[in-house]
């Protein structure tokens, strides 16, 4: 896995956030990357998973941008803790899209292992806490803005890609495997293709919340 820069310290972070709320665009890039390893680490819980590691560092990314851009000091917890809910819930609901279509499988099916190595079924997914009436709805009109930005960033391969693997505008969620097939290319061409998009999609949103 590649090496992510270390953490600001908590007077750095702080002055951060302050040139983020007087509008400078290169702060937040600097955050998001000095965050990075915030990501790997809530990630690495589903490890076990059949998803690639770095696959599931590029969600947990889109949860750590959502929390930026959401995040209020008087919310009374660290930027570090309130991105480690937002990374987490990311990845939950990507778990949950790919879930949902396989409607004859138990929810007491394992999905992967923890980092303890105790096994994590859906039912666990489904039955986690939800975030609070307000986090939704920042979460919920993010998510709008992501999803606009689909359309508009991606196009070809890219846009038919991301619109079928995560289920976007009302699609069956597919496997890196079965949008192989379709597009006769291999899962790995597929999964560069959508770790490509993925990027171009969080640089926008990241320039346009800026």
């Amino acid at each position: 896995m590649k090496t992510f820069l270390s953490p600001f310290t908590p007077e750095q972070e702080n002055e951060c956030l302050k040139r983020i709320r007087d509008g400078d665009p290169e702060a937040r890039k600097e955050l998001i990357l000095r965050n990075m390893r915030l990501v790997a680490h809530v990630a690495k819980k589903y490890q076990n998973s059949d998803e690639d590691m770095e696959d599931l560092i590029s969600i947990g990314t889109i949860g750590l941008i959502k929390a930026i851009s959401t995040y209020r000091d008087d919310y009374g917890s660290r930027l570090a803790t309130y991105a480690a809910r937002c990374i987490d819930n990311e990845l939950l609901m990507h778990f949950r899209a790919r879930k949902k279509t396989s409607r004859e499988v138990s929810l007491y099916e394992p999905i992967g292992t923890d980092k303890e190595g105790n096994q994590i079924s859906l039912l666990d997914i489904v039955e986690s806490e939800e975030p609070d009436v307000v986090e939704r709805l920042e979460l919920e009109r993010c998510t709008g803005r992501v999803l606009s930005l689909v359309p508009r960033v991606l196009s070809g391969r890219e846009l038919f890609i991301i619109v079928n693997r995560y289920g976007l505008f009302d699609k069956r969620p597919m496997t890196q495997r079965e949008i192989a097939s379709v597009l006769k290319i291999s899962r790995s061409y597929v999964s560069r293709i959508e770790k490509r998009a993925l990027g171009k999609l969080r640089r926008s949103f990241a320039e346009e919340v800026s």
